[in-house]
């Protein structure tokens, strides 16, 4: 008997799908918000700071980048609580994970941001009689961000399909939809091919939108 396409059934619970998708595009963005400031911070630290410093960063960057984000995702929310003795929820502890796990290439891609700003503008903050933080404020970042906003861009598109993980410890969003409406109406191919379209869609209009922002800076600085 040939599988015959009945999409009724996904309508009928798009409201599944469609709170999903929001909730997705928040634990994103909530979640690289938190991971600039860590990336940001610990950048900053790594270029002015000496060699211990450097190491540990390093560290953390190397852990993060070669150990698989669902296996983070089970160490924070089922390991840690045993070893720390710590209650939280499950959107909580994926976006306390999310963040770090973005954190640790935005580390990397605002170091090399910083280290690629011409030196030539960083020795005429020092001839107007800059201190070190309005160099840092007023030169190197601002030129940091217009080097560096294409790889933001792309991590957050990245980590908007990442989101797709949180569906491993339950967290409502827009995979666990397709999952839950899979599991009561059994039309897999279906809502697999609805929630598809939504990523993509989605994903386009997100980079869309983030290279209008890019423009836009790059016009205004």
């Amino acid at each position: 008997m040939g599988y015959t396409l009945n999409f009724n059934l996904i309508w009928r619970h798009f409201d599944k799908l469609s709170g999903g998708l929001l909730l997705s595009l928040e634990l994103a963005l909530i979640s690289i918000a938190i991971g600039i400031v860590i990336g940001l911070v610990l950048a900053v630290w790594y270029v002015s700071a000496g060699r211990v410093a450097r190491a540990i960063i390093a560290a953390y960057v190397e852990f993060i980048r070669n150990v698989p984000l669902i296996l983070l995702v089970y160490l924070v929310f089922y390991g840690l609580p045993t070893v720390i003795d710590v209650a939280y929820s499950a959107q909580t502890s994926f976006v306390a994970t999310l963040a770090l796990y973005s954190g640790a290439y935005l580390v990397e891609v605002f170091r090399s941001g910083l280290e690629a700003v011409p030196r030539g503008q960083i020795d005429a903050g020092k001839a107007i009689g800059l201190t070190p933080w309005q160099r840092l404020i007023h030169v190197r970042l601002p030129t940091m961000m217009r080097i560096t906003l294409p790889a933001l861009s792309n991590t957050f598109i990245s980590l908007f399909k990442d989101t797709s993980v949180a569906s491993v410890i339950s967290v409502p969003e827009l995979t666990y939809g397709a999952q839950w409406i899979n599991f009561n109406t059994f039309r897999i191919v279906e809502v697999y091919l609805v929630v598809t379209a939504m990523y993509l869609v989605t994903g386009y209009a997100l980079l869309f939108a983030l290279r209008l922002v890019e423009r836009w800076y790059r016009t205004a600085h």
